[in-house]
């Protein structure tokens, strides 16, 4: 028997998903495995933190560019 609601639920979240705009992150983290280890990245009401040594002199670094690129679009 086919559960016309579930189908309802799954065919809006398939729409949902396509409007990205319907997103907006306020908070997450990620583990990022980069090529010399794993790295913690943190976004927080529009700002960005790693635990890696380049973004604590410069403020940004690779793990937090791809993810800005994953994401693009959606913060």
């Amino acid at each position: 028997m086919v559960d016309s609601a579930l189908i309802s639920k799954i065919e809006k979240a398939r729409r949902y998903a396509e409007e990205r705009d319907r997103f907006r992150f306020l908070s997450f983290s990620v583990v990022v495995r980069g090529e010399n280890g794993t790295h913690h990245v943190c976004y927080h009401e529009g700002n960005w933190s790693c635990d890696c040594d380049f973004f604590r002199r410069r403020g940004t670094c690779a793990h937090i560019m791809a993810l800005e690129r994953v994401l693009e679009g959606m913060l």
